[in-house]
């Protein structure tokens, strides 16, 4: 019997995780591919998404962005809530190391996310985005 259940007759319960200050992961922890969605930006790095699953996979237009030129669009995802860690990367496509990637203003269903151009000249590439939701609820 493993530390982790409990006897329960002739059977055993697992862990109750309910309440607990945290939980030991032996394996990957993650989301499967029903917990994704993926959008394209329409008209601009500028240009607002919407998704409704905890990660996404955003393609930015490929809109030029200027040399140390910060671009910013809204992320409306009504799992995002006050409190919550947005975690965003340049997953794919463009140039590797080229941008830098962040989230901020996070509000009830929607946060920022900003991209800038950290090279000494203008890009023009449809990067994609991962962004992942970590609820603080």
């Amino acid at each position: 019997m493993s530390s982790n259940t409990k006897s329960i007759g002739v059977a055993f319960e697992d862990q109750d995780i309910i309440g607990a200050n945290f939980v030991q992961v032996d394996q990957t922890l993650g989301f499967t591919s029903l917990g994704q969605s993926a959008v394209t930006q329409a008209t601009s790095k500028a240009t607002g998404v919407a998704t409704a699953t905890p990660v996404s996979i955003i393609t930015l237009n490929a809109a030029s962005l200027g040399a140390t030129t910060t671009a910013q669009f809204t992320l409306t995802n009504p799992r995002i809530k006050v409190g919550d860690q947005i975690l965003v990367s340049h997953s794919s496509a463009g140039t590797a190391g080229a941008y830098n990637v962040w989230a901020n203003t996070v509000a009830n269903g929607s946060c920022a996310i900003q991209v800038r151009n950290i090279t000494a000249g203008a890009l023009l590439e449809a990067i994609v985005l991962t962004v992942s939701i970590l609820s603080s609820s």
